[in-house]
């Protein structure tokens, strides 16, 4: 379900950590603040390339000349290219979002999270010569968690339409179609916007930050969240995420000049202000951290995970029942978290209610992120089926 990744530490006395949006403001007047400092940071163990995106691989053109140039031909450039990437005869693709991969990444592997799968569509788009579009969407951001980060994820689509009429199609109105590799539910609206290239990259540069940065790797997560910058100086949740490596690189001041640089154009930023919180902390200023947090609760006192930390302090203390309504509180605010749904499973079953743990069991394993948690939820989930047939 990614598409771009804000990244946020924990802290324990931050009362709110919401995402704002990714939004454009205007050029400040004079000078902006010198907010990168390559010489604190090692070289890159491997070069960061914007080119390396949207690149189209040796296996990428034979796909499109070999495999598929027949219903191409029949069908028109979006529709064949649709069909391809849709049927699961051709391509294959699979949902993962343990990793943001560039167009032939991508392809090679067969997976990706949404923006990954949008780029390597838009990569195969481009080489056939159709338009390309790419919308971000209106929607609640979703949440997850890797130890101590916490994962703001919004959502892209990418549109594709012919250069010139082509009459053997007649599929989309004014020749567009819209993929979109996680649909909307049927009867919800959604809106969107239109984003350039340069801001496609800047997302993919900091979905890698974000990853890299929660391995441990600050060196290569400050020069990817360098690149997002540089592609789009105004994409707020790059900064927000140089901000969190500065933090754990031990460099506070200019973790809060950054943090500050968001705060300053986009006040309610609740994520670059949670952030802030933890950087003052950190830096001895305990009666700033508090006032700032104060301000954060005015503004969102129910953070993402705060029931769910609540309910697993009941599940640990065996309070199942307490468990399970906290539970289903983060359920009602994010209905799509796969780890909301495991820990209400468990919480119906330290009920003995194995029914409703089965149900909520798989829901998790349908709205997993990775092979791993598909296949940990999987194994739970034949565990309860099989004692149910004991």
């Amino acid at each position: 379900m990614l598409s771009y990744v804000w990244t946020m530490a924990r802290a324990a006395v931050v009362a709110a950590l919401v995402s704002g949006c990714a939004a454009l403001w205007p050029a400040p007047e004079g000078a902006p603040p010198v907010l990168l400092h390559d010489s604190l940071f090692a070289a890159p163990s491997k070069r960061v390339d914007a080119s390396s995106v949207f690149a189209v691989s040796d296996e990428m053109r034979r796909y499109l000349r070999r495999e598929i140039a027949a219903e191409l031909d029949s069908k028109g450039g979006e529709k064949g290219l649709y069909d391809a990437l849709y049927s699961r005869n051709q391509l294959k693709l699979e949902y993962d979002a343990e990793k943001t991969r560039n167009a032939a990444e991508a392809f090679a592997a067969r997976t990706g999270n949404c923006l990954s799968l949008a780029i390597m569509t838009a990569a195969f788009a481009k080489e056939l010569g159709l338009t390309v579009r790419f919308q971000r969407l209106f929607s609640d951001e979703t949440w997850s968690r890797a130890g101590d980060f916490y994962f703001a994820s919004g959502h892209v689509n990418v549109t594709l339409g012919r250069r010139h009429h082509d009459p053997r199609v007649a599929f989309t109105e004014r020749n567009q179609l819209t993929i979109d590799f996680i649909p909307l539910p049927e009867g919800k609206r959604q809106h969107a916007y239109q984003v350039n290239e340069a801001a496609i990259v800047s997302m993919y540069m900091n979905n890698r930050a974000a990853e890299l940065l929660a391995r441990g790797k600050l060196d290569d997560a400050y020069w990817h969240a360098r690149e997002s910058i540089t592609q789009d100086p105004r994409f707020t949740a790059a900064l927000n995420t140089l901000g969190v490596i500065y933090r754990h690189h031990g460099n506070l001041a200019e973790a809060e000049q950054v943090l500050r640089y968001v705060l300053a154009r986009e006040p309610a930023n609740t994520i670059a202000m949670s952030n802030l919180v933890t950087v003052l902390l950190e830096s001895g200023r305990v009666a700033d951290a508090d006032a700032l947090s104060r301000t954060l609760a005015s503004i969102q006192p129910h953070p993402p995970y705060h029931f769910f930390h609540l309910g697993m302090e009941e599940i640990r203390a065996g309070h199942f029942q307490a468990a399970r309504d906290l539970f289903r509180r983060e359920v009602d605010r994010d209905t799509y978290n796969h780890e909301f749904h495991f820990w209400l499973a468990m919480a119906y079953y330290g009920l003995g209610d194995s029914r409703r743990a089965r149900e909520h069991l798989v829901i998790a394993m349908e709205n997993s992120n990775t092979r791993g948690e598909h296949d940990l939820y999987s194994s739970k989930l034949e565990r309860l089926r099989s004692a149910k047939g004991r």
